[in-house]
């Protein structure tokens, strides 16, 4: 096992360009969902195109160099109004409809040669300018994009993990919403996609005992996610069947035939990063053999959560590196906020001050432009930073 000080870090130019091209495709490609999230439009139908579009965007990079890994970092998950997270469901399970006025998320993450890029947006169902979300919705949507610009200025080196924690908690309240309780913002590393580093967002008091505080420090990535609800922030199961699973690092001598033959395709085919089932070449086979793995903690399972019936769920997750010239938000869509009227707004003082800060970096050494320029140029907005208020 390769130990964490030998991964390579995003002190190196090149290591920055693999993120940056990574975080073309999931912006691209997350864009593409957004844009297609109609009334009508199947839940289903959205995730398999997400998978389909992020495997054929990370297969034209790097096509010379057949050693190079890349692919899907997160599959696609579309979780509507209540459903907190990781909905992505199976052809032989139940799909959902999109309706007017439904709260979409849109998670998914892709990577190059092990550098993860992940991004997940919120849209409402039919929302313009005309006709702009309101209430709860609204609420649930407001604060979770200022809580994420917040945490974007309070992710540096030398701040503490709680200090992002807080900040969110409070944006929450002041929109009268809150956090989803327990839910984790990972630090990113070559092939890693939950790393020690956490940030906890909303802990219940035992929480809060056994989650250590970290500092951040430069060079590192995180994967910053902020979920609001207009519930009672409590994630529960209900019964939609897990979907999106990955491979841990325990070792078992599995029994079952169909379990060996399983895990051994996810190694070879997912090595450490998350899959959804269904892009497994069986997925009947795939459903019995993650069973046995899944009991001996093999593979590790992406629950999907719910908030109560009638709660607003909103979620914005970026991928930044903190770089010497600051913290460079490398994914994320720009928040419309002529489409959102919420009656409710920050009164602290202190959030006030930090949202009117600037999130982008100062300006970067020119060594690094050509490299830049050729993942740029695609798409052109993408590595751009998201600006705040």
């Amino acid at each position: 096992m390769v130990e964490s000080e030998e991964l390579p870090t995003i002190a190196d130019d090149l290591v920055v360009t693999k993120y940056k091209m990574s975080a073309e495709i999931v912006n691209k490609v997350l864009k593409e969902l957004v844009d297609a999230c109609k009334a009508s439009g199947s839940v289903r139908d959205l995730c398999i195109l997400g998978d389909k579009r992020l495997a054929e965007e990370t297969g034209k990079a790097f096509k010379k160099d057949k050693k190079l890994t890349k692919g899907i970092a997160f599959p696609t998950c579309v979780s509507v109004n209540n459903c907190i997270c990781h909905f992505s469901p199976l052809t032989t399970e139940p799909d959902v409809i999109l309706a007017d006025g439904d709260m979409v998320k849109i998670d998914m993450g892709a990577h190059i040669d092990g550098f993860i890029a992940v991004v997940a947006h919120t849209v409402v169902v039919g929302a313009t300018v005309e006709n702009p979300v309101t209430g709860g919705k609204a609420d649930a949507l407001m604060a979770a994009h200022l809580a994420s610009e917040a945490a974007l200025r309070l992710v540096k080196p030398g701040n503490e993990t709680y200090e992002v924690t807080e900040t969110v908690s409070k944006v929450g309240e002041a929109f009268g919403c809150k956090p989803v309780e327990g839910m984790l913002s990972h630090q990113l590393e070559q092939n890693r996609i939950r790393r020690r580093k956490t940030i906890i967002q909303n802990p219940s008091e035992a929480q809060r005992k056994e989650h250590d505080k970290f500092e951040f420090a430069l060079h590192e990535v995180y994967a910053v996610d902020v979920l609001i609800s207009s519930g009672d922030g409590q994630g529960r199961e209900k019964d939609a069947k897990i979907t999106v699973y990955k491979k841990t690092e325990d070792t078992y001598m599995l029994k079952m035939k169909t379990s060996r033959e399983f895990y051994s395709k996810v190694s070879k085919q997912f090595g450490t990063m998350p899959f959804n089932l269904r892009s497994m070449e069986e997925e009947k086979k795939a459903r019995m053999g993650v069973v046995e793995c899944v009991t001996h903690k093999l593979i590790e399972p992406f629950q999907v959560l719910f908030d109560k019936e009638g709660a607003y769920v909103a979620q914005y997750k970026f991928t930044v590196l903190l770089m010497p010239n600051g913290p460079h938000k490398i994914t994320g869509l720009p928040f419309d906020e002529a489409t959102c009227k919420s009656e409710k707004s920050i009164e602290d003082a202190e959030i006030q001050k930090l949202l009117k800060t600037s999130a982008n970096p100062k300006a970067a050494k020119k060594k690094k432009k050509a490299a830049e320029k050729a993942v740029t140029e695609e798409t052109g907005a993408a590595p751009t930073l998201v600006a705040g208020q």
